[in-house]
């Protein structure tokens, strides 16, 4: 993995942002599943959980888009450290002196959805801003090592703190986690995308958005192919505390290194994939990894021993994490930065909408059918962006060859 987009300071501030990002984010996630299931007995609430999360992201996607590409990308990232901050000291005060109250973490899904979604398209768009062309997949990759990071030492932390104090304090770390965050994008001096003086409606800029999309089909199925993974990643979350506690009967210890294993394989893909695909074809390996993935989440659905649970996640972390890789520099290279939040933006919108959707059955079903079910539905889930990544792959080979 090439180092060279290191040597820029405003990327590496923004780097050291988003691992601070992806801890707090995941820290608290983690904790919020594993302490609504320690209290409610019941896997349904942590679907709840979910649903009220991607509704949330979905609403605040109807406007991310326009704000990230009308205002700064590294003021919109601020904005949203610093609300997630007061966000996890609001919720933390109040279960302190209330103690566990479930309406409080339904807040906490709500709020924490549209924090994320409105950051994940501005920090995205940010990347593709600071980075040079040639640069893509290397960035990526050091986002998803910046990510994983985050992530897997946040699954090893959630666990321990909740054990030993409790998810009242998680939310009083990730609270810390958002302000020193803050203090690293706050150093970033990057120049916005240039906007027109007399500047567009928020109508206006929506429309051209999804005018864009609408005339490049092939990249909108690049963009919707690209998210399958996301989908699977949100869904595991809410199948792993439940086959944890039920099928392999753990505790929050073992939910913790297990989600921290899903990181370690993202981390590996995070330094790896890039060297792989300056050597192999990368539309390839995206194919191999989608199949990949299928057949690890397969076997996790038969699987009842704690070891192969930690073999499971590595697996299933390093074949998405390096879709992931892949097909957001294969995005950076089709969309143009003045559209890059609104696109995102679109198809963070359809990634919520599936979560939501598929939320709501494992919401109804999951405690009864098991977390085997959960498994399959997320291996046809990867099916399926196989399928599709093939068929937008010869849908563009077809183009070539009539315009050669």
């Amino acid at each position: 993995m090439s180092v060279t987009v290191l040597r820029d300071r405003a990327f590496r501030g923004f780097l050291a942002s988003d691992i601070l990002s992806g801890f707090g984010v995941g820290l608290s996630t983690i904790g919020a599943n594993w302490y609504v299931l320690m209290q409610t007995g019941e896997s349904r609430h942590v679907g709840g959980l979910l649903v009220v999360n991607v509704v949330a992201g979905f609403l605040s996607s109807l406007v991310s888009g326009v704000l990230t590409d009308r205002f700064a990308r590294r003021n919109v990232i601020l904005a949203m450290h610093l609300a997630r901050l007061a966000m996890a000291l609001m919720i933390g005060g109040a279960l302190l002196l209330f103690g566990f109250q479930l309406y409080l973490l339904y807040v906490f899904a709500g709020l924490n959805g549209a924090g994320w979604t409105i950051y994940m398209a501005a920090s995205r768009s940010l990347a593709q801003e600071l980075t040079p062309k040639d640069e893509y997949v290397s960035a990526n990759s050091l986002l998803e090592v910046s990510l994983q990071v985050g992530m897997f030492v946040a699954g090893a932390a959630s666990g321990f703190v909740y054990k030993y104090a409790g998810f009242a304090e998680i939310m009083l770390v990730t609270a810390a986690m958002y302000g020193v965050g803050a203090g690293a994008i706050k150093l970033v001096r990057a120049t916005a995308v240039a906007v027109p003086a007399d500047r567009p409606s928020y109508v206006t800029m929506l429309s051209q958005g999804f005018r864009f999309l609408r005339s490049h089909p092939a990249t909108f199925v690049i963009g919707a192919v690209s998210i399958v993974p996301l989908v699977v990643t949100m869904l595991f979350n809410v199948v792993l505390p439940g086959y944890v506690s039920h099928d392999l009967g753990g505790d929050s210890v073992v939910f913790g290194f297990g989600d921290m294993s899903y990181g370690v394989g993202g981390l590996i893909a995070g330094l790896t994939v890039a060297w792989i695909a300056a050597r192999l074809s990368p539309k390839r390996l995206v194919l191999a990894f989608f199949g990949l993935s299928a057949a690890v989440l397969g076997l996790l659905g038969w699987n009842s021993l704690v070891v192969g649970l930690y073999i499971g996640c590595v697996g299933l972390g390093l074949t998405n994490s390096a879709i992931r890789i892949l097909m957001n520099s294969l995005i950076m290279e089709r969309v143009p930065e003045e559209y890059m939040g609104r696109a995102m933006t679109v198809w963070l919108g359809v990634s919520l909408g599936l979560q939501c959707l598929f939320s709501i059955f494992f919401s109804s079903y999951l405690d009864r059918a098991g977390a085997g079910v959960g498994f399959a539905l997320m291996a046809a889930l990867m099916v399926v962006g196989l399928i599709g990544f093939i068929v937008v792959n010869r849908v563009d080979s077809r183009n070539a060859q009539t315009a050669g």
